[in-house]
């Protein structure tokens, strides 16, 4: 076993995260081994070989660039180790190079390209002034469940060709799929309890059979048919004239399912925890709303809702002069690189007015840049919009609760009340 860079430091195991971002351990990875060893124990929580793991914005930048060199395709995107079976059965175009990954994501691009988002501009205004009115007018309410998960599961549904009335049963199943360490979501906790009946699942979760389940209930009836929905074309694609498997078409649909849910929904709820948290920057926003743009970017930088992503070696090369072997795994952690104080002067102030602002919230550039970007940053300036018009402050009435994860920065509890602006 390679010797760990930092021992001392943590930022793989689920529990530290529950309990707050690892910042200062991110700056201490940044400061002293910006490219570390990092070995998976059964203190973090991992079993395997171990990974490099990257917290300085330029190198996460090179590595989502350099693909042929860091793949995708080669071991998954996951820190865990898959099987080759449990790796075909779980792949997602997120999980696939180029030229593949280029026609899958060629399916769905004009679905979510800036031109077809601009479209729901007026729908997503409308959506989130609803939701933000309704709020203030409740008085107390949970930041996450009341305001943060209404706007992207009414916004993304129709997208994905889903009836209204099932939106609900359907993202608590992808909560209960993405949240598979945190004991309030997972009948299966991932690091606690033997998973191994379920590897061949995405998230090694067993409520993954039931969206399975879910689409291929919805895709018998598309067969044929042009709907114009994600659904329709995921169900009558070809891919170099042959179509996907069923499994392909279910996974496809399950990463869409929540990587249209889970970006815009965790920079909402930590959005407005950092404008309770900074009221200052609430009024400057009203006094400016000039910064809107820019606003927009700093609540995606500062919440990082995608902790990291993992890609393998497929030569020996170097990293700011480390070795690294080929069929090495490399973790580039987001949240770390959005905290780079080279490309972030004093990063750990929420400043509306920050530009330039080069986060890599949604991937650091490449081929896997977020295909939901446009629409996430719709969201989240609609909502900026709806605080401004209708908020005076917000006032926290609690702890927040942090999701038990290390690959999703989310929040999963917000007590707050609204108070309207007069």
């Amino acid at each position: 076993m390679r010797k760990d860079s930092l021992p001392h430091l943590d930022i793989v195991g689920h529990d530290i995260y529950e309990r707050e971002a690892p910042h200062a351990a991110y700056d201490e990875f940044r400061r002293r081994a910006p490219v570390a060893w990092v070995n998976e124990t059964a203190d973090n929580g991992h079993h395997g070989a171990g990974f490099w793991s990257l917290t300085r914005h330029e190198h996460v930048v090179a590595v989502h660039k350099d693909w042929r060199t860091f793949s995708s395709e080669v071991g998954g995107t996951e820190i865990e180790e898959l099987e080759p079976d449990s790796l075909i059965a779980r792949r997602t175009m997120l999980e696939t190079d180029p030229p593949r990954h280029t026609r899958l994501r060629q399916l769905v691009n004009p679905t979510f390209s800036r031109a077809a988002v601009e479209t729901y501009s007026t729908h997503a205004h409308e959506l989130v002034h609803d939701v933000v009115r309704r709020a203030v007018a409740a008085g107390p309410v949970d930041g996450v469940y009341d305001i943060a998960r209404e706007l992207p599961i009414r916004m993304i549904t129709g997208l994905l060709g889903v009836p209204d009335d099932d939106a609900p049963q359907l993202f608590h199943w992808a909560d209960q799929i993405v949240y598979n360490a945190d004991p309030d979501y997972s009948p299966a906790i991932s690091d606690q309890v033997d998973t191994d009946p379920y590897r061949l699942l995405p998230f090694r979760s067993p409520v993954s059979l039931q969206v399975l389940e879910y689409f291929q209930r919805l895709a018998a009836a598309r067969h044929g048919v042009d709907g114009g929905d994600v659904l329709s074309v995921l169900t009558n694609a070809l891919i170099d004239g042959e179509p996907l498997t069923e499994r392909e078409q279910g996974t496809f649909f399950l990463l869409l399912l929540i990587a249209g849910n889970e970006t815009t929904r965790h920079s909402l709820s930590h959005g407005l925890l950092a404008f309770a948290e900074h009221p200052e920057e609430l009024q400057r926003l009203r006094d400016h709303p000039e910064l809107l743009d820019t606003a927009t970017e700093e609540v995606l930088r500062w919440t990082s809702p995608q902790l990291h992503f993992r890609r393998t070696a497929t030569t020996d090369t170097e990293l700011g002069g480390v070795p690294i072997a080929a069929g090495d795994k490399v973790v580039t952690w987001y949240l770390a690189a959005n905290f780079d104080p080279s490309v972030f002067p004093d990063p750990h102030r929420f400043d509306i007015g920050r530009s330039p602002n080069r986060h890599v919230t949604f991937g650091g550039g490449g081929p896997h840049l977020c295909l939901g970007q446009w629409m996430a940053r719709l969201e989240v300036r609609s909502f900026l919009q709806a605080l401004v018009e209708h908020v005076d402050r917000i006032e926290l009435m609690g702890e927040p609760r942090r999701v038990r994860s290390n690959f999703i920065n989310g929040l999963k509890s917000l007590p707050l009340t609204l108070h309207a602006s007069t």
